[in-house]
């Protein structure tokens, strides 16, 4: 009998991709670790126990096959793990890069739970396709017999390009329309390279473009169409617009120059690193050199915020989370990387007020205590009286979330259904809108979430739109 590949996690410890030093790292916006090499990825593939019940797969949001692969890659059998991984996902690199695995398929890792630490399943999934492409492994979109339909996708995130794909591939013309003068969204413009380098994201967008899906970049539905037109033009429509709209902060001062929103601040560092003109980073309003940067909030963007800064030249950079650490929503790891980077965190505190008339000069901050647990289930954030003090502060950025923007205005659409939060109103059978075939995916329908979901939403909203337009096809044939 061969011996068995697998079950090595016993004598084979958990090894992650070595990260360069961060004085190092934090002089670019190159990704900090290097992919594996083929004797590293398979022992680390190895280390997988081929549970009985694969809890990887159970709380990876795609149910990617997670075992099955980590043995095909154990047994050096390297192209067929590649296609069994891309067979549930669109972007398996980009996942491997920016997924949450620690909160996801890591996390919930068999092997985890008897303490020899979790398979190091994101680094060897970006491993798989990373040589897939190198290899010339990732084959062109193949389009299948032209159906004569055609559908618009409104966002050209990863909901939307994820659509588009499997659109295209049943026979159908898809039309991409999408704010940005480059497709991706967020991938491309909100997450900073040294998380995910844009030619990861642009090889993607290009096959897409390669397998005839075309693209309406710098379009804006509402100003160059409005959502009528295109649903005119096209048998169906899938909005996927993400949400791009800032939370608020009601405190003292906040209309201060040198206080910004975080997209605002990615997007313009990420427009650098393109080689675009970006005024607004040159004048100094949307750079971190030479300042003292304050970055409210727990989440991945203020990871995303304050590693950027740490890059631009930054004097010191703090964040200011209103819980601690354990209950903060961000990733883990992105914590850990930003604290070797140099990042402060200063855990249980709010701004109170910003000190500075015309220039945001310091940021009154007052300590918080964690109370009874709110409607989320975590304890609730309360100010400890008597607690105030200062911090100096030229730049401040605000990471507090996203909500969705007033899409029935923007798209000149007031029978487009909402709910309370501002989000699309769907029929969840069927991911379809108040208006007849209108569907919509991602963030715009389930608020701020992962890219995953965003994904996993693109997947299901096809066969759902496949379904609707081939009942269209067939009433028009009867009609006829």
């Amino acid at each position: 009998m061969a011996d068995n590949p697998m079950l090595k996690f016993v004598n084979d410890p958990q090894c992650y991709p070595a990260k360069r030093e961060s004085p190092l790292r934090a002089e670019d916006f190159n990704e900090i670790a290097a992919k594996y090499a083929l004797p590293s990825a398979k022992e680390q593939s190895a280390r997988c126990s081929q549970c009985g019940v694969p809890y990887c797969s159970v709380h990876c949001p795609l149910h990617n096959h997670i075992p099955d692969w980590l043995r095909l890659t154990a047994e050096g059998r390297l192209r067929e793990a590649y296609e069994l991984s891309n067979s549930t996902s669109t972007m398996p690199e980009i996942c491997g890069r920016i997924c949450p695995q620690d909160r996801l398929c890591e996390g919930n890792c068999v092997i985890e739970f008897s303490g020899h630490g979790a398979v190091t399943i994101g680094s060897v999934e970006k491993f798989i396709t990373d040589t897939a492409w190198e290899e010339g492994w990732v084959e062109p979109i193949v389009p299948g017999p032209s159906r004569g339909q055609s559908i618009g996708v409104i966002g050209a995130g990863p909901a939307g390009l994820a659509t588009a794909e499997y659109m295209r591939v049943a026979g159908y013309d898809v039309h991409v329309y999408d704010r940005h003068d480059r497709a991706g969204g967020l991938l491309t413009y909100g997450i900073p390279g040294f998380k995910l380098e844009k030619h990861v994201v642009m090889r993607r967008v290009d096959r897409l473009k390669a397998g005839g899906i075309v693209f309406h970049e710098s379009f804006e539905v509402g100003r160059d169409a409005t959502l009528d037109a295109l649903r005119a033009k096209h048998d169906a429509i899938l909005i996927a617009t993400g949400v791009y709209k800032a939370r608020a902060i009601k405190t003292p001062g906040v209309g201060a120059q040198g206080i910004v929103e975080s997209l605002d601040y990615l997007i313009a560092s990420n427009r650098k690193s393109f080689g675009d003109v970006v005024p607004e980073f040159d004048d100094g309003s949307l750079n971190a050199k030479g300042k003292n940067v304050v970055v409210i909030g727990g989440g991945d963007t203020a990871m995303d915020c304050v590693r950027t800064a740490v890059r631009q030249g930054a004097i010191s950079v703090k964040c200011l989370y209103r819980r601690d650490r354990a209950n903060m929503p961000g990733s883990q790891r992105e914590v850990g990387n930003a604290e070797e980077e140099g990042v402060e965190f200063v855990w249980l505190s709010a701004p109170e007020a910003f000190d500075g008339t015309d220039q945001v000069a310091g940021v009154r901050v007052s300590r918080m205590r964690l109370g009874s647990p709110d409607a989320s289930g975590r304890r609730a954030p309360e100010a400890d009286p008597g607690s105030e003090y200062r911090v100096d502060a030229d730049l401040v950025i605000k990471a507090l979330g996203f909500d969705a923007e007033d899409l029935p205005r923007m798209f000149g659409s007031a029978d487009l259904g909402v709910t309370r939060w501002g989000t699309l109103r769907v029929d969840h059978k069927t991911m379809q809108t108040s208006l007849d075939g209108v569907f919509a995916a991602g963030d715009i329908v389930r608020g701020a979430s992962l890219v995953v979901w965003a994904i996993r939403d693109g997947r299901d909203v096809s066969d759902h739109m496949h379904r609707y337009l081939k009942a269209k096809a067939a009433t028009t044939r009867k009609a006829a």
